[in-house]
């Protein structure tokens, strides 16, 4: 079954290489430009431009590679606190040491890593060795003396110049990190500040997907951003020096436009003359707008984003991950374009499953969970917990059914390898909790399709669920979050637990 597209990536590709090509022409020798968003797997972009390659960015560079080189930037605190990348459930270190190794894969140099504003963080300085440890070149850079107000200090060798010098030999120096905050900025007017001193005309860009610049204030693309950033409070906003300067009307987003007189400033004191940039949005090299091919579904994506957003605050809340202001923000922004959680078609969907199942006494002690999958196809496919597995097991199963046109009473998974989990768990694990959880179903399933046909052809059509949009009356588990996060599907819970217990052993 075909998806809807409305997204060109090899327009998007064309455009946006020349425009990295005319920005590095600006400068006779050297261009760092700071990489915002996610260079691999960009799923929030893939998501609100049906057919955007999460990879795309990393296509990009390859273009790039035989000119460019990367250095990756991360906030010691970031590591101190362990901060999670949420849509693969791993910590910014770890995520971090992942992408190091996919650009290695794409034959991309990474030239070194930089910890940022440290103070001497012990985790901090255990990833410094750990990397160290394996051949990566890491660099300390801790608070720039005189930030942000004096700017005679800044660059100066007490400001910048206290930071190590990266030695880099391509012209184009893509600067990147994890994640917001991590120090990307100041890294490359670190660099471009020594570069100078060194006689080396560099400069400085900024590629940055969101907020799409060249579309209108609140289309719900832009808004969907202030949506994903509710934590960190962005706002969009006109950039009226871009305004005052071409009488033109461009967006970006309250942070760029509050620092931009600050960053001109510092970038005139280290070059020692004019700044060619007028504002923030000439700044940017982002083409991602040119590259929309169908407004209307993108505009639907972006409501459906706004709110799993919405859905995804709500039970980091939950689970003491957020304060109440980011949630009650989510919520705002949701209503502000007039949608609801049941415009998400999977919500209700879910709750009625979680309702048949209490009506009918199935459930797993005392708690009845609904979970309910949207198909390529817009068919709606339902399941709900038992004492022998999670709603979103259930799920699964009876999907993969509806996909193979398998009938209901085809038993996919064998009892005896059921039986053997169960075993396992609560007599060699002893753990209290039995029902099989989505990570452990997806096992037993491939294991039964060694030797039943039905779950052969189940197997292949998992292929099929990625990109779905799935809903849960409860929180899934960890073993269920791990499960749908490889299956690549879009999921959204309900801030409710499905168990009385504090830990779920």
């Amino acid at each position: 079954m075909s998806v809807d597209v409305g997204f060109d990536n090899e327009k998007y590709l064309t455009l946006q290489y020349e425009e990295i090509l005319k920005r590095v022409e600006k400068f006779n020798d050297k261009l760092y430009l700071e990489f915002g968003g996610k260079i691999l797997f960009d799923f929030h972009a893939s998501r609100v431009l049906p057919g955007f390659d999460p990879n795309v960015k990393m296509r990009l560079l390859d273009m790039l590679k035989k000119d460019a080189e990367i250095i990756m930037c991360i906030y010691a605190g970031d590591i101190e606190k362990k901060k999670m990348r949420a849509d693969f459930g791993i910590t910014y270190d770890a995520d971090a040491m992942r992408t190091i190794d996919d650009f290695s894969d794409w034959g991309l140099t990474v030239r070194a890593v930089v910890i940022t504003r440290f103070e001497g963080q012990p985790s901090a300085i255990a990833f410094k060795n750990k990397l160290e440890r394996r051949g990566v070149t890491v660099y300390l850079h801790t608070f720039t003396k005189g930030y942000p107000t004096d700017v005679d200090t800044i660059v100066s060798p007490e400001g910048y110049g206290k930071n190590p010098f990266i030695k880099t030999e391509k012209p184009i120096v893509v600067v990147t990190g994890p994640g917001p905050g991590s120090g990307k900025l100041a890294t490359c007017l670190s660099q471009v500040y020594h570069e100078h001193i060194n006689g080396v005309n560099a400069g400085y860009a900024k590629f940055e997907t969101f907020p799409i610049w060249n579309m209108p204030l609140k289309h719900l693309v832009n808004v969907a951003y202030e949506s994903a950033t509710c934590e960190l409070k962005d706002v969009n906003v006109i950039d009226h020096f871009h305004h005052d300067a071409y009488d033109k009307y461009s967006v970006n987003y309250n942070r760029d436009i509050e620092a931009f007189p600050l960053l001109k400033r510092i970038i005139e004191k280290i070059t020692g003359e004019p700044s060619f940039y007028k504002s923030p949005t000439d700044m940017g090299v982002n083409c991602a707008g040119f590259g929309i091919t169908n407004d209307a579904l993108v505009t639907e994506a972006s409501k459906q984003e706004i709110i799993r957003r919405y859905f995804r605050y709500s039970c980091e809340y939950a689970l003491g991950l957020v304060d109440i202001d980011t949630v009650q923000r989510a919520e705002l922004i949701m209503k502000g374009i007039d949608a609801k959680p049941s415009d998400r078609v999977v919500v209700d969907a879910a709750k009625k499953s979680a309702w048949d199942a209490k009506q009918d006494g199935k459930g797993s002690d005392g708690f009845f969970c609904g979970a309910a999958i949207e198909l390529n196809d817009k068919a709606v496919v339902t399941g709900h917990n038992s004492p022998l597995m999670h709603a979103a097991s259930a799920l699964i199963l009876n999907t993969v059914k509806h996909l193979a046109g398998i009938p209901d009473d085809i038993h996919l998974l064998q009892p005896n390898i059921t039986e053997s989990i169960s075993y396992l768990k609560k007599d060699i694990f002893q753990r209290k909790a039995l029902s099989l959880d989505l990570e452990e179903t997806l096992i037993a399933l491939s294991i039964s399709a060694t030797f039943n046909p039905s779950a052969s052809v189940a197997v292949e059509k998992l292929k099929e669920l990625r990109g779905c949009e799935m809903h849960l009356t409860h929180l899934p588990s960890p073993g269920d979050e791990v499960g749908l996060r490889k299956l690549g599907i879009n999921v959204t819970s309900n801030p409710e637990f499905a168990s009385k217990q504090l830990f779920n052993s």
